[in-house]
């Protein structure tokens, strides 16, 4: 039997020696060999094992990862006596004894209490490792050993159903159904492609590693492509795979497990899916003409679902875990995402992906689907050119970003635009562009950069526009400050479900900012910062439509008076009508006509952005 010799140096001096058998489990959990009682520590943290006689490291999708030599790995090996593994506060230096008797018990330090039910005991002295640590759905397996950074939190795996009930990486024959009767590979594979799906996904790990590349430094382009060929070597070789089996999407399923985002891949690419929602690894949603659905996808394991948020976050520079279970972030492609992991989310790690068109949008295309009418394009185009200051309003998924890029096209190419966002999501179409994104602060707790920030430094960059993505807080007395001196024209969006209660809502987080004015000091810089709101509504059968313009008209006996100008009712048919009443603060010259705010539309049909059936107005 082999034994490890491991010398452990700590950062507050602390030097041990210890001797344990292997594989050896190391984490923050008392039932792993070698305990480290630090939050920078995950409770199954990585593994040390015996390969061909050679002592291996595998990190099992830990956030703040394993380093050998200064270089985070997901796996390495050989690890040689001088080589220096850092595990959190830890500095090891491991040394096979090959042949030895059974390991000395190492030193226990008092562990965190499990937040999930224990796994099958890991003593000190070589016992079997507990079953998720051999499945293929394990961290070892969809977590970062052959996917470049190594995949971010820690949570527990999906134990096995001891009632029979689907397994990870299946879906219920009701929820295929609900799908349309689409399912994905794994929702069709019976219990032997099931086995040659998890035999071949640990072959792939292993070819892998066994050619000791540094697969940390390679490129997306560069590791999918050695994973496919290897992947296509074991597939051809394996002469035990079920017949009516689909070899080429088991080969592109594998591969995205491997190393891309999984189940996740063929929804991102499919056109019809605005949204997608992992509820957990074995429950995902989506949004397909403005209704939500269950699809047959999965994930194999919690720990998947972990390495995927960290592969979106970690080029970001951003992290997720115990002390942060929250993140913001976007795709390359500008997709939206937002993550939460446990101990936030109860039920496990919850992703988030509002996709984006894959071209850009314009008012043509608003028109198309019954969004608003013609006359208040029009309009809305007019006031972008003529500097007025407009806020988007509107709840959760009723298209403010779209609208914000859409209006932005309008601006004249000549001015200089400073976009300043949480998550860069934005995608301005003009050709004098700076694109800010606030940052949030490192482990120390240091280096936050805030929206109110990069306003306040946006007014030094000599800007035209300003546009805020979306106030939130303190921020909102700043960008009302830039519109009411000198930078007419801004755009930002807020959310709220009327324009009164957007209003509201202003008054509210500059109240909150620490701002030591009077209530109506606050109305009357409202009042005098912005021109417009535009109203937004997402009906219930999912389209999304301007469901107002509103013109702010001063302040009388102290509340800010607005004054309707259009008016749109979602139906169906949807209507939309203008007020009759010509705006103020528009010259003669601009060209404005009446017949302009008195007309009226009916557009029929259900329509959206993403493919469904066009209105008919």
């Amino acid at each position: 039997m082999n034994d490890v010799e491991i010398d452990l140096q700590f950062e507050d001096g602390r030097r041990l020696r210890e001797r344990h058998g292997l594989p050896l489990l190391i984490g923050r959990e008392s039932d792993c060999g070698l305990v480290l009682k630090t939050w920078r520590v995950a409770r199954r943290h990585a593994r040390l094992l015996c390969r061909e006689s050679e002592l291996w490291l595998e990190d099992l999708g830990s956030i703040f990862g394993s380093t050998v030599n200064g270089r985070r790995v997901a796996s390495h090996g050989p690890l040689l006596p001088e080589d220096e593994l850092v595990i959190g506060p830890c500095l090891m230096r491991v040394r096979l004894l090959r042949d030895a008797a059974p390991g000395v018990p190492c030193l226990r330090r008092e562990a965190d209490a499990p937040s999930f039910a224990p796994q099958a005991g890991h003593g000190d002295a070589g016992l079997p490792a507990p079953p998720w640590m051999a499945d293929a759905g394990s961290p070892g397996l969809a977590g970062a050993a052959a996917a470049g950074p190594a995949p971010g939190g820690e949570g527990a795996p999906a134990p096995a159903d001891p009632g029979g009930g689907p397994r990870p990486g299946s879906a219920a024959p009701a929820d295929a159904a609900a799908d349309g009767g689409r399912a994905s590979g794994p929702a069709r594979e019976g219990a032997a492609g099931k086995a040659a799906r998890r035999r071949l996904h640990e072959g792939l790990i292993q070819a892998l590693q066994l050619r000791r590349q540094d697969i940390t430094g390679m490129s997306d382009a560069t590791l999918r492509a050695e994973a496919t060929r290897a992947l296509a070597g074991l597939i051809a070789a394996d002469a035990s795979l079920p017949e009516d089996l689909d070899r080429g999407m088991l080969l592109r399923e594998l591969v995205d497990e491997a190393v891309g985002l999984g189940p996740l891949e063929p929804l991102l690419a499919d056109p019809g899916v605005t949204e997608i929602m992992v509820n957990r690894h074995d429950e995902i949603f989506v949004e397909r003409g403005g209704r939500l659905q269950r699809d047959a996808a999965s994930f194999s394991s919690e720990q998947a679902v972990l390495g995927v948020i960290d592969r979106i976050v970690a080029p970001l520079g951003r992290r997720i875990d115990d002390s942060a279970p929250m993140v913001d972030a976007r795709l390359r492609d500008g997709s939206r995402v937002n993550a939460v992991i446990a101990p936030v989310s109860l039920r496990g790690a919850s992703l988030t992906i509002r996709k984006f068109p894959l071209r850009r949008l314009d008012m043509r295309d608003l028109l198309a689907v019954g969004a608003l009418d013609e006359s208040m394009a029009v309009f809305l185009t007019h006031c972008v050119r003529q500097r007025k200051n407009l806020l988007v309003s509107g709840g959760t998924g009723s298209g403010k970003t779209s609208l914000l890029n859409i209006l932005s096209n309008a601006i004249p190419s000549g001015e200089r635009i400073i976009t300043i966002e949480d998550a860069a999501e934005l995608r301005l179409n003009h050709s004098h562009l700076v694109s800010l994104e606030a940052r949030p602060a490192n482990l120390e707790g240091r280096g936050r950069v805030e929206i109110r920030d990069l306003v306040r430094n946006a007014l030094r960059m000599r800007p035209d526009r300003i546009v805020v993505g979306e106030c939130r807080g303190a921020e909102a007395f700043d960008m009302l400050a830039a519109m009411n001196t000198g930078h007419e024209g801004s755009l930002t969006t807020l959310h709220a479900n009327t324009p009164r209660d957007a209003l509201g809502r202003l008054e509210t987080m500059i109240l909150m900012a620490g701002m030591d004015l009077p209530l109506a000091a606050v109305r009357e810089h409202i009042a005098a910062s912005i021109d417009l709101i535009v109203q937004l509504v997402r009906a219930a059968d999912g389209r999304r439509l301007v469901s107002a313009v509103v013109q702010v008209a001063g302040i009388e006996s102290g509340r800010i008076q607005l004054q309707d100008l259009f008016i749109g009712q979602p139906g169906p048919p949807a209507v939309f009508r203008g007020c009759g009443l010509m705006p103020e603060g528009f010259p003669a010259s601009a060209g404005l006509d009446i017949q302009l705010f008195s007309q009226r539309t009916v557009c029929r049909g259900s329509a959206s952005l993403d493919g469904g059936p066009r209105a008919a107005c």
